[in-house]
């Protein structure tokens, strides 16, 4: 039973590292193959198709625990891929309104393939190997922004212009490696299956099949309404309103280092014919500072040298260093050019090694504020932890929502100054809050 399981932890690791090796590449070189499309007459915006993505993601969640728990993990997860896949599809022979419809479809799919992914891990953990499985997965995970980008790199490198050949070849590649990890969750496997076996061999009958299904359907929207009441509690306490901020601010710098500051990068006329190919480069560079951070802030919290407090500070210092090197390096219009290459001129000449080094810090930063997030609300809703978590995820994919509509039309500065604003309001509120749990705990002693 233990081999099934870890035989599936490490499938499903490989299956969410081939879907989002394909979605990641495709998220961050979006809006660069959007605006290579100006001549024809597709008039879709990467940045809206982005934003429309996270908004039906966050709407959705409160669905998708029903969905799951009514036709199965696996099979919501092949679902799921196959409407990752067709996303990618889309740009292969690009159309408006299938770009639009296939980003609401995306979000529906996004919501039901992570709640099922989370019902899965657990259904193949127990509390032994739950942090070793949690980990096997994320590490699989985070390898999907090196894969991708790589791919970038050398495909597009030296090319100012994307071609639809170029266009067609890289997503026809990104396409087949999400084919690839949507048939890989075909080959999980029961953990139950001798219960099934036995279940069978006691001769169950069609109608009582189709009653099992109609009472877990039932069970499943009870227990829907029930999570959402949990949902609307928990959204009220002092706790979850003043991290709200800072789950706001992790949604608008995820909108940024995932799919804004690729496309500034690649609209920087003073990086010339390498460009395009720095676009693929960013991406690992920020994928690395996620698994550094990731690893790093692990060891911290384990050998309880470093406060959540401290963990949090650092990775505000790290992004606003970031973002007054970019406010330095980057061109303020490279967000918003319609034709391929920005018109401003920066404070310094733009600098490969400084972008770089600031993708770099974007991902170290995130890492920061995303795994003490996780940590407070575990912490703080130790028995309600999933609906903290949903409240959680439909916060910060909201922001990221709203922060992808407004990129193509806010110069870069502005965008900046929002991130820093809210940057700095979120770690305060997340100071108060550690400062809440810490005199509950110490009354508690008392």
């Amino acid at each position: 039973m233990a081999d099934i399981r870890t035989y599936n932890v490490v499938i499903l690791g490989i299956g969410f590292l081939l879907i989002f090796t394909a979605f990641t590449s495709c998220g961050n070189i979006e809006q660069t193959v959007v605006k290579s499309l100006n001549g024809t007459n597709f008039t879709g915006s990467g940045y809206h198709s982005l934003g429309i993505i996270y908004g039906v993601f966050s709407f959705c969640n409160v669905l998708a625990p029903t969905i799951v728990a009514i036709i199965g993990p696996q099979f919501t997860m092949f679902l799921s891929g196959v409407l990752y896949s067709g996303y990618i599809a889309v740009f292969i022979i690009p159309s408006t309104w299938s770009f639009y419809f296939t980003s609401v479809v995306i979000g529906i799919g996004a919501a039901m393939l992570w709640t099922a992914q989370g019902h899965f891990l657990v259904e193949n953990s127990d509390a032994s190997t739950i942090n070793r499985n949690t980990g096997l997965f994320w590490a699989l995970l985070q390898c999907s922004m090196l894969f991708g980008n790589l791919y970038v790199y050398f495909d597009w490198n030296g090319k100012t212009e994307i071609s639809d050949m170029d266009r067609k070849i890289m997503f026809t590649a990104l396409l087949v490696i999400s084919v690839l990890g949507t048939l890989s969750f075909l080959a999980l496997r029961k953990v139950r299956q001798q219960e099934e076996a036995l279940s069978e061999d006691e001769g169950q009958s069609l109608l009582s099949t189709r009653l099992k299904y109609k009472q877990r359907a039932t069970s499943a929207v009870t227990e829907a309404k029930t999570e959402f009441k949990t949902i609307l509690e928990i959204f009220k306490t002092k706790t979850v309103l003043l991290l709200s901020f800072c789950m706001a601010y992790s949604g608008l710098e995820l909108s940024f280092y995932s799919g804004v500051y690729g496309t500034c990068i690649g609209a920087t006329t003073h990086f010339g014919d390498a460009a395009k190919g720095l676009i693929g480069i960013s991406g690992i560079v920020v994928g690395t500072g996620e698994i550094v951070g990731g690893g790093l802030f692990g060891l911290v919290l384990k050998n309880n040298r470093f406060r959540r407090t401290s963990v949090v500070f650092l990775g505000m210092v790290v992004h606003f260093v970031a973002f007054y090197l970019i406010f330095l390096n980057i061109p303020a219009d490279s967000p918003v050019v319609f034709q391929t290459s920005s018109q401003h001129k920066p404070y310094l000449v733009p600098s490969v090694s400084i972008a770089l080094l600031c993708s770099f810090l974007l991902g170290l930063g995130d890492s920061c504020f995303n795994t003490q997030l996780y940590s407070i609300l575990g912490r703080a809703f130790a028995e309600q932890s999933a609906p903290a978590f949903a409240i959680f995820k439909f916060i910060q994919s909201i922001f990221a929502a709203v922060a992808f509509f407004y990129s193509g039309y806010i110069l870069l500065t502005w965008q900046l100054l929002v991130m820093v604003i809210m940057g700095f309001t979120g770690t305060l509120c997340f100071f108060m809050v550690e400062r809440m749990q810490n005199m509950s705990a110490d009354s508690q002693e008392y």
